[in-house]
């Protein structure tokens, strides 16, 4: 049960005690925070009818593909009796379960998740796997570790270009609202910015992705062995250097753009797009080798186009015999499967593999 004020109130309140608040803690808030977060403490937010969905509500390909990836390092690694399947940021469940059901073998897993809401869903929607907190996440284990959208919602600091140098941008408050003001960087994040940035020009804007850096060394101090595969929108420096004119922080709710950014803290997602280029570098620099391709080429690599046509050549036979129900489901799983691809859509999301080299 909720408690105590609404999260903006108690983020007032906290600025008028400790002054303005570094980006990343406001973002913290407002997505995490465990009584109003967006995040923790409200319903599951990736389904139909919730405020967005991801490739693995729009098709079970995306899983049941996957699980060919997983077979892969299965094998890689000696067939191991302890290899586990841990998703972090497991959702609804959508992801996992098709991945686990399309292994030819028994695999242990584990379904982390920071929302109460979603920890309960799994539970009931995959009985047989590990559902958990991330304080709870496996400390050491075999296997493949999958997080499908997750590094884009963890923290950010805002910073803004100022000649040579940088300015942050810090949450402040004027009579009880929210407003965006400049304070001078921090060491840790001008050093961040400063190596993984890009060529931003004056006045324009960047995130700096902290946060998702200590993400992924803390799992990647997890795995003994296996790898790591992080799906999410972003790109490399150069690539988001070239969209600092208005930075990539932003808002979503409902299967669109939300409010304004500071508007409606703990009721809106608030997202960036993730700088691979220094997720590799975090991966790397915890012994892991690093690969960064598109969902398209990621998924083509593990056989989707051969089961799109296989389905394809199912709907003309169904068509020809006047299966029409049959028909209509067999397009609708092609449709999904087809989106999962799409070069201007989830099919251009990036993929990062690392994986811990066998000895």
């Amino acid at each position: 049960m909720k408690t105590g004020p609404p999260v903006k109130e108690r983020i007032v309140s906290l600025i008028r005690e400790e002054g303005p608040l570094p980006f990343e803690r406001f973002m913290e808030l407002a997505l995490y925070d465990p009584q109003e977060g967006f995040f923790a403490a409200g319903p599951l937010r990736s389904r139909p009818e919730g405020d967005f969905v991801t490739s693995p509500e729009v098709s079970p390909a995306f899983g049941e593909t996957l699980a060919g990836y997983v077979m892969e390092e299965y094998e890689r690694l000696g067939e191991p009796g302890d290899f586990t399947v841990a998703e972090a940021g497991a959702g609804s469940g959508s992801l996992l379960e098709p991945l686990l059901a399309s292994l030819p073998v028994p695999v242990r897993a584990a379904a982390v998740e920071v929302s109460a809401a979603a920890r309960a869903a799994l539970a009931e929607r995959l009985p047989h796997v590990k559902v958990c907190a991330p304080s709870e996440a496996p400390a050491r284990l075999t296997g493949v570790v999958v997080a499908n959208e997750v590094a884009d919602n963890l923290p950010a600091a805002a910073a803004v270009r100022e000649g040579d140098g940088w300015s942050e941008r810090r949450v402040g408050e004027e009579n009880g609202e929210l407003t965006l003001m400049s304070a001078p960087v921090r060491r840790e994040v001008g050093e961040w910015l400063e190596a993984y940035a890009g060529e931003v020009p004056p006045g324009g804007k960047a995130e700096a992705q902290l946060a998702a850096r200590d993400w992924l060394a803390e799992w990647a101090d997890r795995l003994t062995a296996g790898s790591l595969l992080i799906f999410d929108y972003g790109g490399t420096s150069e690539v988001l250097a070239g969209r600092s004119r208005a930075g990539t922080l932003r808002t979503h709710r409902g299967h669109r753009p939300g409010p304004l950014l500071l508007e409606a803290p703990g009721q809106a997602d608030i997202t960036a797009d993730v700088n691979f280029t220094a997720l590799a570098a975090a991966a790397q620099a915890k012994g892991l080798e690093s690969e960064l391709l598109t969902q398209r080429r990621f998924l083509s690599r593990h056989g989707l186009p051969a089961r799109l046509a296989a389905w394809r050549r199912e709907e003309l036979d169904q068509a020809r015999a006047g299966e029409t129900l049959e028909r209509l489901r067999t397009r609708h799983r092609i449709t999904g499967a087809a989106a999962l691809m799409e070069p201007s859509g989830l099919g251009s999301f990036q993929v990062l593999i690392a994986r811990r080299p066998t000895r």
